[in-house]
């Protein structure tokens, strides 16, 4: 009998072992407890909380294959953040790409389990590449992109313009917004959020040299240049068939694992072949089509205004310093030689041509039209105007009556309203009537008209000297006569007179 107490404690003991049996302990179990009994993921998850990642880790992968996605996305968080609490990071690394590639929440790599390797390179690469941030670079080249696509559809809707020529600008402008946003996306790591925006910019790469070029050709002669010059878009169709077979035509899972392989095999540029040759051609049509561009404003600029002329120069020069840019990176990648310097360089230069593009198109917009300018800007500023076609007409015989007959500009107390006056209309009109006609302002027009009498007093080299002209000719002071004679001549009137003397 003093044994039955003892036999039915024993018996409870049994029956709670029994139906305890492969479930996790509330109690630590022993190393020598049956291995067959600790494969499942309770006992897995039972070691990751009490912190022993060395027994846990094997059965997380031991269990890996045979897991659903959802189950396998948890068990590779686990091991990614087992690898990093034994402070392995290249292991962590792998395990977190494998994770990205199912599943992409990069708030992940925030987890305070990561605090053990998060300043190691391999951990820093991945946190830095794929979580979003913010750059003072990344934010201006967001707005520049904004304000292209604003110029690229303003160009192509104002029907003032050469129909051709608005096509070849705002296209232009375009592929330079588009270029621009693209690495706005990437710089901001965004690029992994939106895989579809993965080179979205690259089928126009071998574009800029042929639109520029067209331009130009289109608005220096009336020329129709779609149906004979198709052949320049050839290489631009090629390379947009490649890369919708390559990447475009891809799911949005299929351009995450693409970035992310990239990514976790240590891949610069320079690394692709594919890259290199697309680097080289783009230099190559960057290269040629400048040197055409310079060759067709520099043949056809007679008979352009002082200012369309400027500008077209401009916007050349602006060109040509992203051409030689873009070859200095270019050649580096090539090198693998990466630079902050040789990357964001080009990209200043597609910038500045953009708003200065820009702020033609709202200040300047007769220039796009070369040879062929129109009346009205962008923004009609005489929309409202009662001045009609023949009354203009009339009004520019009168006008130049005054100016070359009576010679109204030697009056030193000229004004428009004394311009107005004398034509019998309002000061909008007398305005509209020279910015129309004339392409410059009312100063700038007295002007023209002042410097060409001072040029004719000079060239007579009689007992005047430069402040005699400069009141002859209608200015009130030297200051502003040295100025105005610059401007046209680039000259000073002392060295204009000089050069008449030596020849």
């Amino acid at each position: 009998m003093r044994q039955f107490p003892r036999l039915i404690v024993l018996t409870i003991l049994l029956l709670h072992i029994v139906s305890s049996w492969g479930r996790v302990p509330a109690t630590v179990i022993p190393d020598e407890a049956p291995i067959i009994f600790q494969d499942s993921l309770d006992w897995a998850d039972y070691y990751f909380n009490i912190h022993r990642y060395k027994k846990a880790i094997p059965i997380y992968e031991k269990n890996m294959g045979a897991m659903e996605p959802d189950q396998q996305i948890y068990i590779l968080k686990k091991l990614a953040l087992s690898e990093a609490a034994e402070k392995n990071p290249d292991k962590a690394a792998s395990y977190i790409y494998d994770y990205f590639k199912i599943e992409f929440h990069p708030n992940f790599l925030m987890h305070e389990g990561f605090d053990a390797i998060r300043d190691t390179e391999k951990f820093s690469k991945i946190s830095g590449t794929v979580l979003p941030k913010l750059t003072t670079w990344s934010i201006v080249y967001f707005f520049v992109a904004i304000i292209g696509f604003y110029v690229m559809f303003v160009l192509f809707i104002n029907k003032k313009i050469d129909k051709q020529g608005r096509i070849f600008i705002a296209a232009f402008v375009f592929i330079h917004s588009l270029f621009i946003l693209n690495i706005c996306i990437n710089n901001t790591n965004y690029v992994f959020q939106f895989p579809h925006s993965y080179l979205i910019s690259t089928w126009s790469a071998l574009l800029y040299g042929p639109l520029l070029y067209l331009y130009f050709r289109r608005v220096s002669q009336s020329k129709n240049l779609f149906s004979r010059e198709l052949w320049h878009f050839l290489p631009t169709l090629a390379l947009t068939i490649y890369m919708t077979i390559e990447v475009y035509s891809l799911s949005r899972d299929a351009k995450l694992s693409l970035m992310l392989n990239r990514l976790q095999e240590d891949l610069n540029p320079g690394d692709s072949s594919k890259l290199l040759i697309l680097v080289a051609l783009k230099a190559f049509s960057l290269a040629i089509y400048a040197y055409l561009v310079h060759r067709t404003i520099s043949k056809n600029h007679i008979g352009r205004s002082k200012r369309t002329y400027m500008w077209q120069k401009n916007m050349y020069a602006i060109h040509v310093c992203y051409v030689i840019a873009y070859l200095i990176y270019g050649t580096l990648v090539i090198m693998g030689i990466n630079s902050g310097f040789s990357y964001h360089v080009p990209l200043v230069m597609m910038s500045l041509m953009v708003l200065y593009i820009g702020y033609a198109a709202n200040m300047q917009p007769d220039v796009f039209n070369g040879l062929y300018n129109y009346t009205h800007p962008l923004f009609p500023k005489y929309v409202k105007s009662g001045l009609t076609d023949s009354l203009s007409l009339e009004l520019k015989e009168v006008l130049q009556d005054l100016f070359h007959n009576q010679k109204l500009y030697l009056r030193n107390d000229i004004s428009l309203d004394m311009v107005a006056e004398k034509l019998d209309t309002t000061r909008h009109n007398a305005s509209q009537l020279i910015n129309e006609h004339f392409e410059m302002n009312f100063h700038e027009f007295v002007n023209t008209f002042r410097i060409r009498e001072a040029k004719e007093l000079l060239k007579k080299q009689n007992e005047l000297n430069i402040i005699d002209i400069a009141y002859e000719v209608g200015f009130n002071n030297k200051v502003s006569f040295n100025k105005a004679f610059k401007k046209d001549t680039e000259l000073t009137p002392s060295q204009y007179l000089n050069s008449i003397r030596k020849t």
